[in-house]
């Protein structure tokens, strides 16, 4: 798959913009940067998952939250959580903000992943129209269902995935289920 040279927002340990650096090269030197992921669940309590294709630069072929991605310069986090919703998963819908974590993960490719990851929440009960150079598969899972698959298959599943599940709370399940 041929990428795209796009850039992202480097930032300090307070989320606070401190440059723009093209996205390969803060993967490679591992700077912290912004990102975002974002979790859509439909009215039967089911979270709409979707397995990166195999060509991704990194975690091709991994499960994973309805879609993640990272702003572009000038443009605001949920902005752009909405705009790569659209081009990986097909569709748009009203978006929620519910907090953020900062996390690192080496890869076995040489490419260090250091973001701060703002989650949004939204609400789908269609299907999805995904674009196959993004996404390879996809499906809406029970959470129970798949808390259980994270504990015996964790392998199957992005870093920051995992990372999220984990921060969700009963709280906001039951806000967006």
């Amino acid at each position: 798959m041929v990428q795209l040279l796009e850039n992202v927002i480097l930032v300090n340990e307070n989320d606070e913009e401190i440059g723009i650096m093209e996205k390969l090269q803060a993967h490679q030197e591992g700077k912290l940067h912004r990102a975002f992921s974002v979790f859509v669940f439909n009215d039967k309590n089911q979270l709409l998952l979707q397995k990166r294709n195999p060509k991704k630069y990194h975690s091709g072929g991994l499960w994973t939250n309805t879609c993640c991605g990272h702003p572009r310069p000038n443009e605001k986090n949920k902005e752009a959580a909405s705009r790569r919703l659209f081009e990986e998963m097909g569709f748009k819908i009203p978006l929620q903000k519910e907090f953020l974590f900062t996390y690192q993960a080496n890869f076995e490719n040489g490419l260090i992943e250091n973001e701060i990851d703002h989650v949004y929440y939204g609400k789908f009960n269609n299907f999805p129209e995904p674009n196959p150079l993004e996404v390879s598969d996809w499906k809406f899972i029970n959470w129970d269902v798949l808390v259980k698959d994270l504990e015996l298959n964790p392998q199957n599943y992005t870093v920051w995935f995992k990372i999220c599940v984990e921060k969700i709370s009963h709280k906001m399940l039951v806000q967006y289920t």
